[in-house]
């Protein structure tokens, strides 16, 4: 019997394709995630079902996961998708994915495509005479190799899970010895979010940029209070320290390999660069600044703006978004900043969620 694995991160559609298979006379086995699919491939299978949007890993990361281990170099995939277009066609040949379903899925049709895979993969199965010998222990091995691996995905889930909370509560530390409250970092977030996705960035992009920018000011941690906290103008000296607050949050996330606290480096360390090159630490212009911290850059200016801060009284919208418009081709990359004005009524919306007596989460 042949083994297929479907991945989808929605429950009932892992039934449905669950039970298609069955009635086609297919073992079938599921993944929620890429991370799942990944860890149960292990197991053997004749065949892959991957949906194309899900969050963290989408359909097109999980191929071109797959193709990039030498042992599921022939095995057939088969992207399902809900939206037809010629790029999303060429992308899933380029992922390495055989051939495309669409939603919602005819019966007749999933049957013809994976009996011709299927057979396709037989041919190849029939050279690798090797196999032949683990097939008699495969059954045996089976249940526990797969508890083994659901147990690593799970353990896994949950490690990235604890990362995730230890930086928001770094990110929040630091927010709150600027600014009382932990309602900045997470206005940020959102608008980062906003603007990765208008910027059509991968999910697991995004998901990175709203996990990572909170971070962008962790460095203020070492900054004294008398500086941090003044309610007038900095002096020159007083004004060098403060700006140190970049590479100092850089050596903070920099020693971590955790792909979010390197993200959040990046941030911090470029979220005060400029377009013009007038920016710091490293007076970087242009598109020689990394993208998370020009998408931050704008995010921050503008919560800056519109926020009390010991030395100013919150501007008016209208007055920061003019602010804004003046440092085009200045202080901001012109792409972003025009897609940030582009979705002003979802920054309001973010902005008036998220505001100074706040306590949610990041979500």
């Amino acid at each position: 019997m042949k083994r297929i694995l479907a991945v989808d991160d929605e429950a009932p559609n892992r039934e449905y394709l669950s039970h298609m298979l069955d009635s086609l006379g297919y073992e079938a086995e599921t993944a929620q995630d890429g991370i799942e699919a990944l860890a149960k491939l292990n197991l053997g299978f004749d065949l892959v079902l991957v949906d194309l949007m899900m969050p963290g890993m989408d359909g097109f990361e999980v191929v071109e996961a797959i193709r990039q281990t030498p042992e599921m170099h022939d095995i057939p995939i088969v992207i399902i998708t809900g939206m037809e277009n010629k790029e999303n066609r060429i992308r899933s040949v380029e992922a390495g994915a055989n051939d495309f379903i669409s939603k919602p899925i005819d019966l007749t049709e999933l049957e013809v495509r994976l009996r011709s895979l299927l057979k396709m993969k037989e041919a190849q199965d029939a050279i690798k005479e090797h196999r032949a010998s683990l097939e008699k222990t495969v059954n045996q091995r089976t249940n526990a190799l797969r508890s083994a691996l659901e147990e690593m995905a799970e353990a896994k889930r949950m490690s990235q899970t604890a990362n995730i909370e230890t930086i928001d509560c770094l990110a929040l530390a630091s927010d709150y010895k600027d600014e009382d409250t932990g309602s900045h970092v997470r206005r940020l977030s959102h608008y980062c979010s906003l603007i990765a996705t208008d910027l059509k960035l991968s999910p697991h992009q995004i998901e990175t940029i709203f996990r990572a920018s909170p971070m962008h000011d962790v460095g203020k941690i070492g900054i004294p209070d008398h500086i941090l906290l003044k309610p007038g103008k900095l002096d020159p000296e007083e004004w060098e320290i403060m700006k140190q607050h970049t590479t100092m949050g850089s050596r903070i996330l920099g020693t971590s390999p955790s792909e979010l606290l390197q993200a959040g480096k990046v941030i911090a360390l470029s979220h005060h660069e400029k377009w013009d090159g007038s920016g710091y630490p490293n007076g970087l212009s242009g598109n020689d600044i990394p993208l998370s911290g020009r998408i931050c850059s704008v995010a921050d200016v503008f919560d800056a703006l519109v926020s009390s801060r010991p030395y100013k009284e919150a501007f008016s919208e209208e007055k920061a978004f003019g602010i804004m418009e003046d440092g085009r081709n200045k202080f901001f990359d012109p792409r972003i900043l025009d897609i940030f004005f582009e979705n002003r009524d979802q920054v309001l919306t973010i902005k008036d969620k998220f505001s100074e007596n706040s306590v949610a989460k990041f979500s």
